[in-house]
């Protein structure tokens, strides 16, 4: 048992030098890993690069297409809210106006009855009423006679009432085809004041419609309905339409690959001549007529 023992201990130490030989290069590959960090540390301390010309264009470009896009999306959403409220206030009445066809020469009207109401029972109609979407509780309805005689030359020859044909007589007599506005372009005050204390028994000009004879308005002017008429459609729409085209072109990937599809790819799909001459020598003719 003596000699184990010592058999057993001297195998120890003679392992013990073949630890200490295998501990080194674990000792060496820590100083290595050592050093390799205090040089990360030591770069990672350093100042960082100015960026180039290039990247700062670059994320100029970025943030002006960012700028750009939520302008135009507002603008896409803005239009949308502008066109549906043209509709009610200016489309619709300028096709009413077409519609209604007037003269554009103004003829001869004489004021036959005007009477003042308040109340909506009383207001069942109103020559001029400041709001299209309110109901009128003070109004004006104004009654006229009207002949076709043309206003310059009733002022050129003037007639004797008494004895003057009118073509139509006690008609409503409105501001303009709707009856309504909004100030300053309809002020029913002075309306009022114009067309009846002031007209009170003397011709005044007004436009007639050639579409519904009863139908008589003091302004008209095919010109101004004509441009708000179309203004009101180019413009709003005209906006939306670019407005998505852009952002569609930006941020739409189907759009960007229509946009920058390569002519090849429908090339491809059928031979050359070139190919087909080759073709003949390797396949045989029937395979070349399918195809």
């Amino acid at each position: 048992m003596r000699s184990n023992e010592l058999r057993s201990s001297s195998s120890t130490l003679s392992a013990a030098p073949s630890l200490v030989t295998m501990s080194k290069p674990s000792l060496n590959n820590s100083k290595a890993s050592l050093t390799h960090s205090r040089q990360t540390v030591s770069e990672s301390d350093k100042e960082p690069k100015p960026p180039t010309r290039e990247e700062i264009i670059a994320e100029f470009l970025e943030k002006a297409k960012f700028y750009t896009s939520l302008c135009l999306g507002t603008t896409a959403i803005l239009s949308v809210f502008a066109f549906l409220f043209l509709i009610p206030f200016v489309v619709d009445p300028a096709i009413s106006t077409i519609v209604a066809d007037y003269d554009p020469v103004p003829v001869t009207c004489i004021l036959t009855e005007h009477v003042y109401g308040e109340g909506m029972r009383n207001c069942t109609w109103s020559s001029c009423r400041e709001g299209c979407t309110t109901a009128a509780i003070r109004c004006h309805q104004i009654l006229v006679n009207y002949s076709k005689i043309a206003y310059h030359e009733w002022q050129k020859e003037p007639r004797d009432l008494n004895n003057v044909e009118w073509d139509v007589m006690d008609t409503k007599f409105l501001v303009n085809t709707e009856g309504c506005g909004y100030p300053p372009r309809v002020n029913c005050t002075e309306f009022a004041k114009k067309y009846v204390n002031t007209q009170d028994g003397k011709p005044f000009p007004c436009y007639y419609s050639r579409a519904y004879p009863e139908m008589v308005v003091a302004r008209y002017s095919w010109d101004d309905n004509l441009k708000h008429l179309i203004l009101s459609l180019i413009i709003p729409n005209v906006l939306f339409a670019v407005s998505i085209g852009v952002l569609s072109y930006w941020y739409c990937p189907c759009c960007d690959k229509a946009c920058h599809k390569s002519p090849r790819v429908y090339a491809e799909k059928y031979p050359t001549k070139e190919n087909k001459e080759s073709w003949s020598i390797e396949y045989p003719q029937d395979y070349i007529t399918k195809i």
